[in-house]
């Protein structure tokens, strides 16, 4: 028997990430992956998707209950990331091949 949930939760990924939010099965590329909707400070919504296999802890919550977990600790889902600056590289010339 395949139990299905979709609703409010407290996601723990690996027990290193935690993620409160609207969590639904979704299928991509073939694959099962669990959807996760988390509402930022601002009011923006964000979904992220995780493998089955990341996912340590579900704990259906309520709407209210995730709600306050989130103005109490509004969870930045997705991480800043910055590639380093490409002032100090030279131009390159026409005549320079791209590598593979």
């Amino acid at each position: 028997m395949s139990e299905s949930f979709e609703g409010y939760a407290i996601v723990e990924l690996m027990g290193h990430k935690r993620l409160a939010g609207y969590v639904s099965e979704a299928e991509l590329a073939g694959s099962s992956f669990l959807r996760v909707d988390v509402e930022k400070s601002s009011g923006d919504k964000v979904t992220q998707y995780y493998s089955p296999g990341a996912v340590y802890c579900i704990t259906p919550s309520s709407e209210d209950t995730v709600r306050g977990l989130l103005r109490l600790n509004s969870p930045e889902p997705v991480s800043r990331w910055e590639l380093p600056s490409t002032e100090n590289y030279p131009e390159p010339d026409d005549d320079d091949e791209l590598p593979c």
